[in-house]
């Protein structure tokens, strides 16, 4: 690089973020320490954006750095001290400042043996790609580049400092991070990187289940994750984190076709993201996680039928437990597993209704069914369409308009969104004389199907039909008259379900 071009970086560099870097290299120049605007934060100046994280290194132990920023910071932090690193704000800007290391895990180690350095140079060779291997040393915003990362910038190609597999062996994630930022910066892997990946993907078994799903949390939530995706499953790297994805590459013989299932599942997933802002979710990992998932219940239920058709019977139940599963395995919160299970189990219920007109009760029933799942059950659906008749998918996506405006109406008309008895548990154990128990839920139930299939009846309807049920179960109702009496003002609370039977 020429004297003008690292000058014109330097003044890059100094452009895209804030005074309070130059200050803070000033304050460390004074305590003759060097600090230098390290990875992301230089990387993305080169790629035209602004810095969002201010990641900086130094020659300063981290105790020593506490000292020198004790009264320049207005607030300082230590949770990550023991990897080298202390945080601090000064005004609106937040740095993370980390002591030079040179860093590897031990065979069996899921955690890194930290040990400091002296050089910024090492530093940067310990790091995981060339593009975030440059710095800017601090006050004068000098450009650091020892491993070429303005050059694969350029070439918008993902290489290591060093050998690949050298990289790949002190921190394995690195295998799953080259997925993800080919993926968010939209660049290539180059060749001996993605033999490296392959080759040393066993080595994931060290790292915690956590830090991979953190990791495919990321991918899953860059504008096109796609790439990123096919790349682990290419390499094998799938097989070891997400093996029901590339299960779905499935043979299709001469005599038996049917759609590329893997290839159909990474194009419902780009579908699912265009269709992210329609119904506001984006970026929506339960969306996004639903549409990749979708269909890995179809290698497992793959039938052969004769005259060349293949079935897959009941793939969205299959599906649904194998997600589950798998989610589970890689300790996805909860409520994420819930969701996206529940969505891979209802993708086929729109088409399920056949193409005749929904009925109030069948619409009432889709919308119980996905409950606050609903919008995303409505991307998903259109996302599922990958035909290229375009008369059949213009009749699907017709289809769904009309199923949605049916929707709109009776929301309108009734509380759609939180269909329930119009008697709660209160009301029927008084009006049947029961305690507590499975009587009052199973009573219950039979109210919310009334409630489904015929909408909002009124009270004394409803009392009607429950004495009427009650009777071919057998049950006495309480003395009196209870459909005179009917429910009191408690009895419709909001969300008056049995709470014995929930």
């Amino acid at each position: 690089m020429s004297a003008e071009q690292r000058k014109a970086a330097a003044a890059a560099l100094r452009a895209s973020t804030p005074p309070v870097v130059a200050e803070l290299g000033e304050l460390f120049a004074q305590a003759g320490h060097e600090l230098a605007l390290v990875g992301g934060p230089v990387r993305d100046v080169f790629l035209g954006g602004r810095p969002k994280d201010l990641d900086l290194t130094t020659d300063a132990a981290p105790e020593r750095v506490l000292e020198i920023t004790r009264k320049w910071a207005d607030k300082t932090w230590t949770v990550g001290i023991e990897f080298g690193t202390v945080g601090l704000r000064k005004r609106d800007e937040i740095f993370e400042i980390t002591t030079y290391r040179s860093e590897a895990y031990d065979r069996t180690s899921r955690k890194p043996d930290v040990k400091y350095g002296t050089s910024l140079v090492a530093d940067l060779g310990r790091r995981d790609f060339t593009v975030n291997a440059m710095a800017a040393r601090l006050p004068a915003f000098e450009l650091v580049d020892p491993f070429g990362g303005l050059a694969a910038l350029k070439d918008k190609v993902i290489r290591t400092p060093g050998r690949p597999e050298d990289s790949f062996s002190d921190d394995p994630l690195r295998i799953l991070r080259a997925a993800r930022f080919a993926a968010r910066l939209g660049f290539t892997v180059a060749g001996e990187v993605q033999a490296a990946m392959g080759a040393m993907a066993a080595r994931l078994s060290i790292v915690s289940a956590e830090r991979i799903t953190d990791e495919l949390t990321k991918l899953m939530l860059t504008a096109a994750p796609e790439p990123g995706i096919d790349l682990l499953v290419r390499t094998g790297v799938a097989d070891r984190v997400l093996p029901e994805l590339p299960a779905m590459r499935m043979e299709v013989d001469e005599h038996h076709r049917h759609k590329d299932v893997y290839t159909h599942s990474l194009i419902v997933l780009r579908q699912a993201i265009d269709l992210e802002p329609r119904y506001g979710l984006e970026p929506d990992l339960v969306l996004r996680l639903a549409a990749i998932l979708h269909d890995i219940g179809k290698p497992r239920t793959r039938e052969l039928l004769p005259g060349g058709k293949v079935a897959f019977y009941h793939h969205e139940v299959v599906g649904a437990k194998l997600a589950r599963k798998r989610l589970t395995a890689l300790r996805f919160p909860n409520d994420v597993i819930a969701a996206v299970s529940r969505l891979v189990e209802l993708h086929l219920r729109f088409h399920g209704y056949g193409d005749g007109e929904w009925t109030d009760s069948a619409v009432r029933r889709y919308v119980r069914d996905a409950g606050p799942l609903l919008s995303r059950l409505h991307a998903l659906t259109r996302a599922d369409c990958t035909t290229r008749n375009a008369r059949k998918a213009a009749r699907l996506a017709a289809s769904y308009d009309a199923l949605e405006a049916r929707i709109a109406v009776l929301r309108e008309q009734e509380e759609l969104d939180a269909i329930r008895p119009e008697l709660d548990g209160g009301a029927i154990m008084r009006i049947l004389g029961l305690k507590p128990g499975p009587l009052v839920g199973k009573a219950w139930n039979f109210l919310l199907e009334l409630r489904l299939s015929e909408g909002m009846v009124g009270t004394e309807r409803a009392t009607q039909e429950l004495l009427r049920w009650a009777a071919g179960e057998g049950l006495e109702p309480a003395s009196g008259d209870p459909a005179a009496d009917g429910p009191g003002p408690d009895d419709a609370a909001p969300g008056g379900g049995p709470a014995d039977s929930r």
